[in-house]
């Protein structure tokens, strides 16, 4: 009985600060026009991007369906609820999409950010702990990849709620990059780094990008998911 009223306090607070956070975010309105003092990218680097995702998604996706089904059957079996999550994300020039992600946490869990999320009692699943220290959850991504709404490398897509984050990105030119799986922000910290230390890297990504970073930062992050720093 103990154990349901711990649970039961839980989940109300949960509630609670999910009201005031979504609460503080809708009442102020954010521009998600392209500034036009920044330069874009390169139409021609843009489509030699965009021609690499889509082949390393697709070979990944071939490669990994195994792994995929696995995580998914011990999802389905660890507790209730679908195996993959769906959540809306910023994508490039502020427009939303729907990202895909294995489900790691309890049905009816709030939409808060990680650091939101850290000071609240944990409702991520038994499985779900294996599968973000090893990053397996952010697999089904892959297929966000394929549909063009993500790149392999670029700046990790923000919550829809995360006005003040979207806001930094926009007035720095972040958003003129399409979101990544990983990005050159989660292999020098993660989840670790304060949203401004996160910003700045991101902004020195897209200010120095070319074509051979993307690879460098695709090594680095096996680095990254080896030594578990944070979670992508």
């Amino acid at each position: 009985m103990a154990t349901v009223q711990y649970d039961i306090a839980c989940w109300r607070q949960l509630q609670v600060v999910s009201v005031k956070f979504q609460a503080s975010s809708m009442s102020r309105s954010v521009n998600l026009e392209p500034s036009r003092q920044i330069a874009s990218l390169p139409e021609t680097e843009l489509r030699l991007k965009r021609l690499t995702d889509f082949a390393i998604s697709l070979m990944a996706v071939i490669a990994l369906l195994p792994v995929m089904l696995i995580c998914a059957l011990a999802i389905k079996l660890d507790s209730k609820g679908p195996a993959i999550f769906r959540q809306r994300r910023i994508g490039r020039f502020g427009k939303h999409f729907e990202i895909y992600k294995f489900r790691t946490m309890r049905i009816g869990t709030p939409d808060l950010s990680t650091e939101e999320m850290a000071q609240l009692p944990s409702p991520v699943t038994s499985v779900g702990q294996i599968l973000r220290k090893t990053s397996l959850d952010e697999l089904p991504q892959l297929f966000n990849v394929l549909k063009g709404e993500m790149s392999i490398v670029g700046p990790r897509p923000a919550l829809y709620n995360q006005t003040e984050l979207t806001e930094m990105r926009q007035s720095r030119g972040v958003l003129r990059f399409p979101p990544g799986v990983t990005g050159w922000a989660q292999v020098n910290g993660r989840d670790e780094l304060a949203d401004s230390v996160k910003v700045d890297l991101d902004t020195w990504y897209c200010d120095n990008y070319h074509y051979m970073l993307d690879w460098q930062i695709i090594f680095a992050t096996f680095t990254a998911i080896v030594s578990r720093r944070g979670a992508i």
